[in-house]
């Protein structure tokens, strides 16, 4: 608006100063009034009294016409036709009128009429101060590099005022700051125009921008002042290397981290902008293997698990990162960045064997090393804290060596290999740590052997029945022998002790297999003669020195019916079985006519006799009683019954395959007188029959009776040297008419037997699978409540 008005304002103004020359030519011939006014006066003030000071009638002035004459624009001053005072008719601003002038002029005409009368008037507007400077912007934005060196100038707009004189832009100001300052180049009539100079470097990383205040002041009093705020930008340079914002980098990490885990996250900060400020991140100067573990985000500066950490491997890392900025000469810094590697519990004890003895002797004392350990764990601290020990109850223990991780596996009882041969010896290593790791290590020990064990007979008596008639050198029986030792130590060899007492009488006939203990007889046995016999048999080791243990064994002789039944009557005077008997013809049945006697050396069924005609005359006559041998008449004679009978009487034992003999006895019927004479003669000739009958009973028995003592004797003594319930009896019984039989009574073990005769005793019973003549009887001991151990 301001500028429109001057504008609007020039024609007339150039009037005025045509007017205003006129009157300085002409002035003094035409007597030019001035006048003197301030601006911005109020309409209607009074300038001064053109007719007074012209001389002129004020009451003409009407008549006459008096007038000021104008443009065609409203006129600034009108005169009263009345008194002449001249007048301001509208608002006068200098600035408007006179622009930039230094003196305005306002050039009038005053006319008179009836006769024509001009007369010039000048009005000078004095300059009131009545503007402010302005700049031609409220803001200046300035772009200067922060490169620019001091003494760089920057002109700036010259701040405008329409006021002139003093009253227009007389000095500007520059807000305080220390990077510039001002200056004021005068231009003349275009006044005086401010310059900015640098006076100290810019740094953009220091201050960005920086925001001035330019400040113009005019002449007034007070003064007026305009303002325009100059923004300056500093452009940035590439001038600055990125910065990390920590001094030092450390971290730590399990080393069980998986990949993608975060180790840290560096940072750092480029004071320019743009891409001279922005940082990316990157490995240095770094080894292959951090680059196999770890990885960087270039844009975040994050470092990440890439691979396997393993404390053991490494506990910490060095690791170079790399800052860089991105301008067209890139900068760059380097940190080294601590990644200390926190140990977990991932590594069990480890048990190596360093020595070990595979066979340990069972004398060794007790604190024998048999092996040495060493038992290591790669963990640290509480993790790697070892506690060791062997598993289960054996007779070794693990104890601590001198040197640090060093075990000994040692004894810690007295071993026995007969015992226990072989050892599985499980040490177990357990860490100490939260979720504890335990390891193992079976060690196998062998325990070797020293000969500390005597031969061991599988009884403590041996019991063997043998059957006479035996082959010579074939084997009886066997004794088997054992030795808890091994190897040599029970290698084992037998030997019959042979004591001076028996060595002729039983051992001498008897030989034993060394290696396998089969006991051979180099003659046969007859039970008839030797009936049971005892010696001892030695089993002796290898060792050294060799140990030896003995055993009794008791030999029972088992009878074979190898015996032919023997006729002890009748026997003729020439040895046959031959005998003639006579009987009176008036005998009644029932008579007793003979008694054949017989005799069998077997025992038991094998000497059980039985008797059976076998040829007779008449069976009607005769009857043999099978079990005594005796012939008696059925019926009684008749005269038609012939006077001479012959009997054949056949002799049987009771032998698996049995053995007879005969008898013939002649039976002759006699008148009763020749009876009573043949009778006389028949009983001397008996008499000395039955003598001889006597004789023979009398040896048999004999025998009989001294081998049963024999047997007693032994069988106490055996009895009273062993523990065993062991005896054997032998007892005679009470024989049959007519008859001589056996019945011997004996005990083996835990059974009781009985080698019987013609007639067995009421409740024995006869043993399936044994030697036909022998019984195996209830042992009324147990019956009684006797119990043998």
């Amino acid at each position: 608006m301001e500028q429109r008005g001057q504008d609007s304002w020039r024609p007339q103004g150039k009037w005025f100063a045509f007017v205003l020359t006129l009157n300085l030519i002409f002035g003094k011939a035409t007597g030019q009034i001035r006048f003197s006014i301030s601006e911005e006066i109020e309409e209607g003030t009074a300038v001064g009294n053109i007719a007074k000071d012209l001389g002129i009638d004020p009451s003409i002035l009407k008549a006459r016409g008096f007038r000021i004459v104008s443009g065609s624009t409203e006129p600034l001053f009108q005169v009263n036709q009345d008194d002449g005072v001249l007048f301001v008719n509208r608002n006068i601003d200098r600035e408007e009128i006179c622009q930039r002038t230094s003196v305005c002029l306002i050039n009038l005409k005053s006319v008179l009429e009836n006769p024509l009368e001009i007369h010039y008037v000048a009005v000078e507007v004095l300059d009131v101060n009545d503007h402010s400077p302005s700049f031609p912007e409220k803001n200046k934005r300035l772009e200067i590099s922060e490169s620019t060196l001091p003494g760089t100038r920057f002109q700036l707009h010259a701040a405008l005022d329409p006021d002139g004189g003093v009253n227009s832009v007389q000095q500007y100001k520059l807000s305080q700051n220390n990077i510039f300052r001002l200056e004021v180049k005068d231009r003349g009539k275009d006044g005086k125009v401010p310059v900015l100079q640098i006076q100290s470097p810019l740094d953009r990383e220091v201050s960005s921008s920086h925001k001035l205040l330019l400040t113009a002041l005019d002449g007034g009093k007070p003064p007026k002042s305009g303002t325009m705020e100059i923004l300056v930008d500093v452009l940035d340079v590439n001038d600055n290397a990125p910065v990390f914002t920590k001094d030092v980098y450390s971290t730590e990490i399990s080393e069980n981290s998986p990949v993608g885990t975060i180790v840290i996250r560096v940072n750092a900060t480029d004071l320019d902008e743009g891409l001279n400020g922005e940082v990316s991140y990157s490995f240095g100067n770094v080894n292959n293997k951090v680059r196999e573990l770890f990885d960087v985000n270039p844009s975040t500066g994050e470092i990440t698990v890439k691979g396997q950490l393993d404390y053991e491997v490494d506990d910490s890392y060095e690791i170079d990162i790399q800052a860089s900025d991105s301008g067209a000469v890139p900068f760059r810094t380097e940190k080294s960045v601590t990644v200390n590697i926190m140990d977990v519990n991932d590594n069990a004890p480890v048990i190596d064997v360093t020595s070990l003895s595979n066979k340990i002797s069972e004398d060794a004392r007790p604190g024998t090393t048999v092996a040495l350990l060493s038992i290591t764990d790669l963990d640290s601290g509480v993790n790697g804290k070892v506690i060791s020990f062997v598993k289960g109850d054996v007779p070794f223990t693990l104890t601590p060596s001198i040197q640090d991780n060093m075990f000994a596996v040692v004894t810690k009882t007295q071993l026995d290999r007969e015992n226990k041969s072989m050892y599985d010896v499980t040490i177990i290593a357990k860490d100490a740590g939260e979720l504890a790791l335990t390891s193992e290590k079976t060690l196998r020990v062998v325990v070797s052997d020293i000969n500390d064990n005597s031969p061991e007979f599988s009884k403590s008596r041996y019991n063997f029945h043998v059957t006479e008639n035996n082959s010579p050198g074939l084997s009886l029986f066997s004794l088997i022998a054992s030795d808890r030792d091994e190897g040599d130590n029970a290698v084992i060899s037998y030997h019959i002790l042979r004591d001076a007492a028996y060595e002729n009488k039983v051992t001498s006939f008897l030989n034993i297999n060394s290696e396998n203990g089969d006991v051979l007889a180099l003659k046969s046995f007859d039970f008839e003669t030797l009936k049971t016999f005892q010696f001892q048999v030695v089993a002796t080791d290898s060792g050294s020195p060799s140990l030896s243990s003995n055993v009794t064994v008791n030999v029972f002789i088992l009878d074979q019916n190898d015996n032919a039944p023997v006729i002890l009557y009748p026997v003729s005077s020439n040895g046959s079985a031959e005998g003639v008997e006579e009987i009176p013809r008036n005998v009644n049945a029932g008579h007793l006519v003979t008694k054949v006697r017989a005799y069998d050396a077997d025992i038991g069924y094998n000497g059980w006799l039985l008797f059976s005609l076998q040829q007779v005359t008449d069976h009607s006559l005769f009857g043999l009683d099978r079990y005594t041998g005796q012939i008696r008449t059925l019926r009684s004679f008749t005269e038609t019954d012939e006077a001479e009978h012959k009997l054949v009487i056949l002799v049987k034992d009771n032998g698996n395959v049995s053995l007879s003999a005969t008898a013939t006895v002649i039976v002759k019927l006699v008148e009763p007188k020749e009876a009573f004479a043949a009778s006389d003669v028949k009983s001397s000739a008996k008499v000395d029959e039955e003598d001889n009958v006597t004789f023979y009973l009398m040896i048999t028995l004999g025998s009989v009776s001294v081998l049963f003592v024999i047997s007693i004797i032994v069988l106490i003594a055996m009895q009273c040297s062993k523990s065993t319930d062991y005896t054997s009896k032998y007892l005679q019984e009470t024989n049959y008419d007519g008859t001589l039989c056996h019945s011997i009574q004996y005990r083996s073990g835990d059974k009781r037997y009985m080698l019987v005769g013609p007639r067995m005793s009421i409740g024995s019973t006869i043993v399936p699978g044994s030697h036909a003549n022998t019984l195996v009887l209830p042992d009324r001991r147990r019956a009684s409540g006797e119990v043998r151990l």
